[in-house]
């Protein structure tokens, strides 16, 4: 991307007051980033001093303050550059990192009721691994934390319509439930074995 059209987005963002995300940000060049800087500042700038309007880019433009800009970074990847300071300093960094999936698993086992929620939890999450990584892929398949959360749910509720029945059983038929009716032929056998 070039500075004009990243000018364009933002000129068109300034006055809607929408919200803007633009995902990795760093992937752009040094150059771009430097202009993009200045345009995030005369746009920030434009908000603190409270305008109506403003000049952005040669063209006087109506502004709504409630106008967002956020970016994500992937750092450390090759073909990424390092944000200039001046753009740094624009932008409130904010951290993710990936989520404990089992831990995740377990606590909400415990919450439904599970007593050995953390045995259990282990070999979902195994279970799960081992789906990604034997099972032919499928565009269907998800084997992530939105998955995890829903054969959760259903385990949860099947705890509390039999909480007498073993653990392992409900969480197996949750997971089988689940799982089965989305599973390939050919993968079926492989899913049956893990």
């Amino acid at each position: 991307m070039d500075y004009q059209s990243i000018g364009n987005i933002y000129k068109g963002l300034s006055q809607t007051g929408a919200w803007g995300c633009f995902d990795e940000f760093n992937r752009i060049s040094v150059e771009v980033l430097s202009v993009v800087a200045v345009q995030v500042k005369t746009i920030q700038d434009a908000i603190r001093d409270k305008k109506q309007r403003f000049n952005f880019m040669g063209t006087d433009i109506s502004l709504n303050p409630v106008v967002g800009l956020f970016i994500t970074m992937n750092p450390g990847y090759a073909g990424r550059t390092e944000l200039p300071e001046n753009l740094k300093a624009l932008f409130r960094p904010c951290a993710m990192v990936v989520p404990d999936i089992e831990m995740i698993c377990e606590i909400m086992l415990v919450t439904s009721g599970f007593k050995d929620g953390k045995l259990l939890s282990c070999k979902f999450i195994t279970l799960y691994n081992l789906c990604k990584e034997l099972l032919s892929k499928q565009h269907h398949y998800d084997w992530g934390l939105r998955a995890v959360k829903s054969v959760l749910v259903v385990a949860g509720a099947l705890r509390r319509a039999d909480p007498n029945r073993p653990e392992r059983e409900v969480l197996m038929r949750a997971l089988r439930d689940f799982n089965i009716p989305k599973i390939v032929h050919d993968d079926l056998p492989i899913f049956m074995v893990c």
